[in-house]
């Protein structure tokens, strides 16, 4: 007797995987090999505990905005959507507005650049310029050059395309120029010409160091006569504490590629930042913007724009350098009164941030847990290395706790330190094993 036809399956039906279904991968099996080099920085994995409020931050880099003119810039917001909100909500050009990038050019001509508006590539944050210039230069395994220690954002974006950094050393006048070529010689040795040289030449991240005026040719001409391209991260060269505004890279060499931001002149939310960079790299630097974002948004574009031109901008900038350099002598005098012999750190004239070496025996990374229990938060050295180094050293920001903040922070971590230390005394070994590799260590930027 005929047997009636079975129906398909329903979708609540279950049916047994066989065959190449069965053998699917996993979804982590079919990421690109360059997501290995992917992972959370030290610093971001801090944030959530950073930010409850018993713990004194000394950890993150956050500008402070409380003298920001916050109605007046409202005032603004409302009249850029009433009155040109047709095109502050549209999408723009992917190479950002015009008027913003000639406003860009008078902020660098205080640097002593001279730069055509159609050279600046405006991104979301100079971040996101880092990140777009090592996707035009760098194949995997290719070789970068960059200050030990280094911006971790700028670690990450390396390590995501699959670079390999050689860290340079620094001193308290910045990269070290024999230093420098030397290193350059060893990779030529091996047949290696290194794609970039990434530097932080004024109030260096995490370091606190500024590169000696005379130091700035030297460098650019070492790098030439071996053909490797500078790339120059400046967001802090307009807050520095003396009055003094040292020339940038670019100024003595059109070749160099120059990264800006609003995010510690004006404000960090607003995401806007910028490269400046030879004719030869624009187009290619334009195209890598529009597959990344197609366009960068043009309302915070048009509103910084408006905030340059009807704001007493250089005068606010005064105004935040003024309260960094009241937080930066805080933090000094609380070293200075609490921390324990064997401490020492590095004078910043400019910028957020103090690098801290901590007696021999130390490791920072493994103290960080119990000073987050003490109630205060640093940012350990080796988040700043790609090769191990820095267990030794503790980055300090004192850009957004109020002076008495700061002070309370120091006190804290100093009890942490004698505990570590009292450890030490008592057993003649380490107040604790690290947890994860050591390193080998590196001089603060304060020891010659």
């Amino acid at each position: 007797m005929p047997q009636p036809a079975t129906p398909p399956p329903s979708s609540s039906a279950i049916v047994p995987a066989t065959g190449a279904a069965a053998a699917a991968p996993a979804p982590t099996e079919r990421f690109a090999a360059r997501t290995a080099g992917m992972t959370a920085s030290e610093i971001r994995a801090l944030f959530a505990v950073a930010s409850r409020p018993e713990v004194v931050s000394l950890a993150g880099g956050m500008p402070n905005l409380a003298a920001l003119p916050l109605d007046s810039l409202a005032g603004e917001v409302g009249d850029l959507v009433a009155r040109d909100g047709q095109v502050a909500l549209q999408y723009g050009s992917a190479q950002g507005v015009p008027a913003l990038r000639e406003q860009i050019c008078e902020v660098m001509a205080l640097e002593g650049i001279r730069a055509d508006p159609d050279d600046v590539v405006v991104t979301v944050g100079s971040q996101m310029a880092l990140d777009l210039v090592t996707r035009i230069y760098c194949d995997p395994g290719d070789v970068v050059l960059a200050e030990g220690p280094s911006y971790v954002g700028a670690l990450g974006s390396f390590a995501a395309y699959q670079a390999r950094v050689v860290h340079v050393a620094m001193d308290e006048h910045g990269l070290v120029p024999e230093l420098l070529r030397e290193a350059l010689g060893s990779l030529a040795a091996q047949g290696i010409t290194p794609k970039l040289l990434y530097t932080i030449p004024n109030f260096h991240n995490p370091a606190g160091v500024t590169l000696a005026v005379e130091r700035r040719a030297e460098v650019l001409e070492i790098c030439a006569s071996y053909g490797v391209a500078v790339v120059e991260d400046n967001p802090y060269g307009l807050l520095g504490f003396s009055g003094r505004t040292y020339p940038a890279l670019r100024s003595l060499d059109r070749d160099v590629v120059y990264l800006g931001s609003f995010s510690k002149t004006f404000a960090s939310g607003l995401r806007v930042g910028w490269a400046l960079v030879p004719p030869a790299v624009r187009d290619r630097l334009v195209l890598a913007a529009e597959s990344a974002t197609l366009c960068p948004p043009s309302f915070t574009q048009m509103l910084v724009s408006r905030y340059l031109a009807g704001h007493d901008w250089r005068s606010q900038i005064k105004t935040f350098t003024e309260a960094y350099r009241e937080r930066r002598d805080a933090l000094l005098d609380a070293l200075e009164t609490y921390l324990p012999d064997g401490c020492t750190w590095n004078v910043p004239d400019g910028g957020f941030y103090v690098w801290l070496t901590v007696p021999e025996g130390v490791d920072t990374k493994a103290m960080l847990p119990r000073a987050v229990t003490a109630r205060v938060a640093y940012a350990s050295g080796t988040g700043f290395y790609a090769d191990g180094f820095g267990t030794r050293q503790l980055r300090l920001s004192y850009c957004y706790p109020t002076p008495e903040r700061i002070t309370e922070g120091v006190r804290r971590l100093a009890g942490v330190l004698e505990a570590e230390l009292d450890v030490m005394r008592t057993f003649g070994t380490p107040a604790r094993p690290a947890f994860g590799a050591g390193g080998p260590q590196t001089p603060s930027p304060s020891t010659p």
